[in-house]
């Protein structure tokens, strides 16, 4: 039986465009999409929140002669975007899928309704939340935290193309350490940027765990709904019930 038994998780829209960079390489999109169905079959509801670089960034080079709203507007319909695409392959892979967006645009998708998203989730339907909050200078880790407390996940699952929260970047520095288990605290006071700071306080002020690991690694989705030690966990110092890895 899986461990958790409702997730959020939080993909980069980085993780759509593969090794190309920009936009949507359909091969990895695909392959994602069946690691997703197969842990859609053991039963586990999934909400995820997908970013949009990919496509746009509001922080990026490209929008700082742009107003900030402007060009945050613009990042949260990159995201409609990866949402659409995601839940065209899900679906390939028989996996009813909804995509609800915090901006209206009721010929695309479904506008996010708290309660039916929960009964999407209920009815083994996974649920794809795009437009991050509807609001600027918000990122979609505040969004992923914000509708993983709205839909009463069990643990946001950040995905990240490095094993989990390293003391430095493991992508510059050959010395980094990993941390198997971290707390909100030490994550806001080191300033490890994994994650935001406003979506760890988030998380902190309602103790809900996240797990910060390796998308790269076939397999890691289901292992962390399964149990296993995956990654990091970020939690309050003390132990959290039986969350998984905790000593």
């Amino acid at each position: 039986m899986p461990a958790q038994k409702r997730i959020l998780l939080k993909l980069s829209g980085e993780v759509m465009a593969g090794t190309g960079g920009f936009g949507i390489d359909g091969a990895r999109v695909r392959s994602l999409a069946a690691e997703l169905a197969e842990v859609a079959r053991t039963g586990v509801q999934i909400g995820l929140v997908v970013g949009g670089g990919n496509f746009f960034r509001g922080v990026a080079a490209a929008a700082r002669k742009m107003d900030r709203v402007t060009a945050d507007h613009m990042g949260m319909l990159a995201t409609v975007i990866n949402a659409l695409a995601l839940q065209d392959a899900l679906e390939r892979e028989g996996i009813p899928t909804r995509v609800m967006t915090a901006i209206e645009m009721h010929q695309v998708a479904e506008p996010y309704i708290r309660r039916r998203a929960i009964r999407h989730l209920e009815k083994g339907r996974i649920v794809v939340c795009a437009a991050g909050t509807s609001n600027p200078y918000f990122s979609t880790d505040t969004a992923a935290a914000l509708r993983a407390l709205e839909i009463k996940a069990e643990v946001i699952a950040k995905a990240t193309r490095v094993d989990g929260v390293y003391d430095k970047d493991p992508l510059k520095y050959a010395d980094a350490v990993l941390y198997p288990r971290i707390s909100y605290t030490e994550v806001l006071a080191r300033g490890l940027g994994v994650i935001d700071a406003s979506a760890v306080a988030m998380c902190r002020e309602n103790n809900l765990p996240i797990i910060v690991f390796n998308l790269n690694t076939p397999g890691n989705i289901m292992r962390m709904v399964s149990g296993e030690t995956v990654g990091t966990i970020i939690a309050q110092d003390e132990p959290v019930g039986t969350l998984t890895g905790a000593e």
